[in-house]
């Protein structure tokens, strides 16, 4: 989807800014402004969830029909097979303030027109949900185990919201690189059961969130050295204590803040630690590198060996229909979800 900018909805050419919202598309190239899909060719509208106004998804989010635009000499249409709902697009729905600096078509649609330059080629050998949410909660992992702190086999790395979509790939791409990962999750009823899913998918330690200022971390510390890397999702005390635990220069990465409170850094562990204190957002370093998209490539088609390999899968999904995204809106802003809401069109 993408962010409206007062009222504009998902899916319009006149929308704000790209969202960061991933989806799996089906294009195909054209001559003489006819589509090579037969069933596609003569398509006017499409179907796609709209808004015009700020709130809560479930109320201001509605299914219309949207023309589509004239196919241009350079333009494909695309068929969309399936399109995630990402906290970010939740987020946008709900009004966030932005800059408006890019424009394009939204995900949550069945189909779009879309500039050429605009799309990037994946195999179609890799499962339908790990290609629909390849784009950005992947993306956001590799780079944070990539960019920040030379990792090598045997390092540690210590994340929150380790059940959540990034959560999960870090863990996944870490433990293909050998890197421990150290995991902490928010106590819930079926802590057992998600400790033992992380534990499954290549997590090394799996850890509640008030463990973090026990002694038993010290334990834990005698199996797997200290962090040089701490990946926050969370925002709040929670960011704090990860800060903790980095070993002596060490890097805290902030990619979310779904506390919605801001961070806290001890001067203990600046002054003492010198620890660095960083931020990333992915759309940010697909525009950085959009010039050259060699970066990129290479980043996609790493992560899609990995997938081939069995070693990176798609987080724990639920597929839902266009026609219920009031169901899968609600759902994905509920707490404790482990499960990404997925619209198959």
């Amino acid at each position: 989807m993408w962010l409206p900018f007062h009222t504009v909805c998902l899916g319009s050419r006149t929308v704000s800014r790209r969202s960061v919202a991933a989806a799996l598309l089906k294009c195909s190239k054209h001559r003489e402004n006819v589509s090579l899909f037969s069933h596609s060719a003569a398509a006017q509208t499409c179907k796609a969830l709209q808004f015009r106004n700020h709130g809560d998804p479930s109320k201001v989010v509605q299914l219309e029909n949207v023309d589509l635009p004239p196919i241009g000499e350079k333009d494909v249409l695309v068929k969309m097979l399936a399109a995630p709902i990402n906290p970010s697009d939740i987020n946008m729905i709900q009004g966030d303030w932005v800059i408006p600096k890019d424009a394009g078509q939204g995900t949550w649609r069945t189909e779009a027109v879309l500039a050429e330059g605009d799309v990037i080629s994946l195999s179609n050998d890799i499962p339908l949900l790990s290609a629909a949410t390849l784009g950005v909660n992947p993306c956001t992992a590799f780079r944070m185990l990539s960019d920040f702190e030379e990792l090598k086999p045997g390092d540690s790395v210590i994340q929150n919201a380790a059940n959540s979509g990034v959560g999960q790939a870090v863990i996944q791409i870490a433990a293909a690189r050998g890197i421990n990962t150290i995991n902490v999750v928010r106590d819930r009823p079926e802590f057992t059961q998600l400790s033992d899913r992380l534990k499954a998918i290549g997590g090394t330690h799996v850890i509640k969130e008030e463990a973090l200022r026990r002694p038993e971390m010290r334990e834990l510390f005698k199996s797997c050295p200290k962090p040089k890397l701490a990946l926050n999702g969370v925002g709040g005390q929670s960011a704090t204590e990860l800060l903790r635990h980095l070993q002596f220069g060490g890097s805290m990465v902030t990619y979310g803040g779904m506390a919605k409170k801001p961070v806290t850094v001890p001067v203990s562990a600046l002054i003492f630690k010198d620890v660095k204190v960083r931020g990333f957002w992915v759309t940010q370093w697909k525009r950085d590198h959009s010039s050259n998209g060699r970066a990129f490539r290479a980043m996609l088609d790493e992560l899609c060996q990995l997938i081939r390999q069995g070693k990176l899968t798609a987080p724990a999904c639920t597929e839902v229909s266009l026609l219920d995204f009031n169901k899968a809106l609600d759902a994905a802003m509920q707490p404790f979800t482990s499960a990404k809401q997925v619209f198959i069109m």
